[in-house]
């Protein structure tokens, strides 16, 4: 590798640090639930709140960030998404109340809205056009691995804290482990930080400031010094375009012309949502313990979870450009089909009853001694809602507010085997196909004049059902159990691989002009 290279790469790996945090901050708060319920006496929707509330301001973040990088610049406003982050992992794992820890989850989401667009659109702008599509891959490939690491982090904070060790205890780690999944973000937040003072200006901003000299000499550093000056005198020529060009608006979006692409747009991002992967990915932790896991088995299998996306992202990053966004919408999309029937038939296929041992282990616990549960020993139930009934009715509102989710677990029989590989090849069939292609399909489906207003437009969108999607989820469980919440999602999904077969169309190996000239009408 020449040092060119060495050091484009180097600067890349930086500022794709911005999706590591991004994916990192998405997905902590799944080991984190668990514990706060009960501390802060949460209703399900407020639990939805403390998921889901980051989705929100990142809308937000991601709709102003674009015009201020244009004012302020790529490098310092990522610069301002860092001290964000910073912010949001020390005060959440400090808030004293359910309402600090809301607003400290609502700042980190303002960082991941710009660590979201500028991110990778700093890397497009320095990175050398043979190898842009790579590099900006990266960016996502570093937000796949902080979902990731928030798993494993999780896990070994949980472990940490059960060992009972000096420097555990002297740490608090045990009795506020929450609180350290949360600020542990710090570190590679204050990381990324002063990284960024060693990553240059983005070329493409210095030469809007009319900063022509020092985007040469950044360019420079990347490329060859003829192929540099060529860059420049391109982005220049581009620039000039831009200004002579009139403004997009938003009603253009509307246009007939516009019509399909934008369908086409708004469903998919719809879907790529509405299937339920942020359900999955932000509550593993709590969906594999209804499966009647332990504790630390449900935190290594959301382990599982996010190894999975990590390969499977990896693969398609390597196949799309070879099989075509279509082939791999199709094959992703008949795979999610597949896995949330088997999550449907799992679930559903569940028995629940509470046996002897169980209710005199729990029936030594401080305040369930005063509760008769062997009013439920021998007593089968054929779905968790008539369960969960069953349970409340004998410890009373508040108890089975403290205890009854540790009850209903300890009382669920089902087969955890195949809850397991609906779970983990529902991640895997999003992860390959719908999850990255969605963005790729984005980025080639609009014309070049309206492309960042309309990929900003279905990106809100797309948000606002994520969004959705994680506010309800706990809501859903309680009212609709397991069986019927996954069923929804894998109804969802046959519509959206309909829609796929039949209106979606294959843009591999087609100019942006061709697609503009075929889709455009």
């Amino acid at each position: 590798m020449s040092s060119k290279q060495s050091y484009i790469v180097r600067i890349a790996a930086i500022v794709a640090l911005g999706g590591f945090l991004l994916g990192f901050d998405a997905s902590v708060i799944s080991g984190v639930i668990k514990f706060i319920e009960p501390e802060f006496n949460l209703s399900k929707i407020q639990l939805g709140w403390a998921v889901s509330s980051i989705t929100l301001t990142a809308a937000l973040g991601m709709m102003f960030a674009g015009p201020l990088s244009d004012k302020y610049g790529r490098r310092k406003l990522l610069k301002y998404a860092a001290l964000l982050f910073t912010i949001s992992a020390i005060g959440s794992a400090l808030a004293g109340n359910f309402f600090w820890l809301i607003v400290f989850r609502l700042i980190g989401g303002l960082a991941v809205g710009v660590a979201l667009i500028i991110a990778p659109m700093y890397i497009a702008e320095i990175a050398p056009p043979e190898k842009r599509g790579q590099l900006v891959s990266f960016n996502q490939l570093n937000i796949v691995i902080g979902l990731s690491l928030a798993f494993f982090t999780n896990y070994l904070i949980l472990k940490w804290g059960n060992s009972n060790a000096g420097w555990v205890e002297s740490l608090g780690i045990g009795k506020w482990n929450w609180r350290w999944m949360l600020g542990i973000e710090a570190v590679p937040a204050i990381l990324y930080f002063f990284g960024l003072f060693i990553v240059p200006r983005s070329p493409r901003w210095l030469m809007i400031q009319d900063r022509k000299d020092e985007a040469l000499e950044v360019m420079k550093k990347v490329v060859s010094e003829d192929e540099a000056q060529n860059q420049i005198n391109i982005v220049s020529q581009s620039i000039s375009d831009d200004q002579n060009k009139p403004k997009s608006k938003l009603s253009d979006l509307f246009h007939k012309s516009m019509r399909k692409v934008i369908i086409i747009g708004l469903i998919v991002g719809i879907f790529q949502q509405i299937v339920g992967i942020n359900a999955v990915l932000f509550y593993a932790p709590m969906i594999f313990e209804q499966t009647g896991l332990g504790t630390d088995a449900s935190f290594i299998q959301a382990i599982f979870v996010g190894l999975t996306n990590l390969v499977f992202t990896i693969v398609a990053i390597l196949t799309i450009d070879k099989l075509g966004r279509k082939p791999l919408l199709l094959i992703g999309m008949t795979g999610i089909v597949i896995c949330l029937s088997i999550l449907t038939y799992g679930f559903s296929a569940a028995k629940f009853s509470l046996d002897k041992e169980t209710i005199t282990k729990f029936s030594k616990i401080e305040g369930l001694n005063q509760v008769n549960l062997s009013q439920l020993e021998g007593k089968t139930y054929q779905n968790d809602l008539s369960f969960k009934e069953a349970v409340k009715s004998v410890l009373g509102e508040q108890l089975f507010k403290d205890h009854g989710t540790a009850i209903t677990n300890s009382g669920t029989h089902m087969n955890t085997i195949l809850i397991l590989i609906g779970i983990l090849g529902f991640v895997a069939s999003f992860a390959v196909s719908i999850g990255p292609v969605m963005w790729v399909l984005f980025s080639e489906l609009f014309p070049n004049r309206i492309r960042a207003l309309a990929i900003s437009f279905v990106g809100l969108i797309n948000l606002i059902v994520a969004f959705l999607v994680q506010l309800l989820f706990p809501w859903e469980l309680s009212k609709l159990g397991n069986t019927t919440t996954f069923a929804i999602y894998a109804v969802f999904a046959v519509i959206g691989l309909v829609f796929v077969w039949f209106k979606v169309p294959e843009t591999k190996g087609k100019s942006l002009e061709e697609l503009e000239e075929i889709l455009v009408k």
